[in-house]
């Protein structure tokens, strides 16, 4: 498998040729240093034999990347029409090897995936709605076994936070409960095109395959949507919109009905949803 630079032209080139510019609309920020896209490439551990989803490919700055660390096949979904002759020429350099899917990745079928890796430079717009979307997938475990990826700065510090912290939220316990996620690489502006106005995180994501305690996620949304949604009200209260008796749920969960969602583990959640659902 190739190890060395491809042949193809620099990504700043192939922009300027194809008068590519990014469009805020489409949450572009586009990452032109290839040996950055290869090391967030390999965030993942190896993709010798693997197959990859990529969101969002744009000029395929790290769709080449993929490649080139080995991965078999890359699927890349691009919803940008004018970046499909660009990826149509990475395509042509890896025979067989790059699938590119025209289309809106929230609306991506992915029922015939199975054991692949996401590793992605993630539109802002869309990034929080498809995490939780492949965070919500049934059946568990996914179809993904690992994923890599890219958020504003402020996201991925939400996804990892721990309870008791300012940041600490729905994305948190969602992301807690089904898989370990770390943030692995931080990315100043002036590594994108153009530069954003915030700092990136590459987040991982280590699917768990059984949690210890499990629940109907559906339920779990719905809990945290309404504990977050008034985090500074006591659960007693911003409970009242899920449940006909919150004091009574979270007694019987062990939750004192005066604690703030800010203060509940991820545990604690899991067991307000089981009880929700009884």
């Amino acid at each position: 498998m190739a190890t060395l630079p491809d042949n193809l032209p620099p990504l700043r080139d192939i922009i300027k040729f194809h008068d590519l510019s990014a469009k805020k609309k489409l949450g572009q920020n586009f990452l032109l240093d290839l040996n950055l896209t290869r090391r967030i490439a390999s965030l993942s551990g190896s993709l010798e034999g693997q197959t990859v989803l990529e969101i969002g490919p744009g000029p395929g700055g790290l769709t080449r990347a993929l490649l080139l660390e080995g991965a078999d096949k890359v699927i890349a979904v691009e919803k940008d029409p004018r970046c499909l002759p660009i990826l149509a020429e990475i395509a042509a350099a890896y025979p067989g090897r790059l699938e590119v899917i025209e289309g809106d990745a929230l609306e991506l079928d992915v029922s015939n995936f199975s054991g692949l890796k996401i590793i992605a430079n993630l539109p802002y717009c869309v990034a929080t709605p498809l995490l939780v979307k492949w965070l919500k997938i049934s059946p568990w475990p996914p179809f993904y076994n690992a994923m890599s990826l890219m958020f504003q700065k402020e996201v991925a510090q939400r996804i990892v936070a721990p309870p008791g912290s300012k940041t600490y939220g729905r994305l948190s316990v969602l992301s807690q409960f089904r898989t370990v996620p770390d943030i692995a690489l931080i990315l100043p502006p002036e590594a994108f095109m153009p530069p954003p106005k915030v700092e990136s995180a590459v987040v991982t994501f280590r699917p768990i395959e059984k949690p210890a305690e499990d629940c109907n996620i559906g339920t779990l949304e719905k809990i945290t949507t309404a504990a977050f949604g008034q985090r500074r009200k006591m659960l007693r209260a911003s409970l009242k919109q899920v449940s006909a008796d919150p004091i009574a749920l979270l007694e019987a969960a062990g939750i004192p009905p005066t604690e703030r969602a800010e203060q509940i583990s991820v545990a604690g959640f899991v067991r307000l949803a089981q009880l929700m659902d009884q």
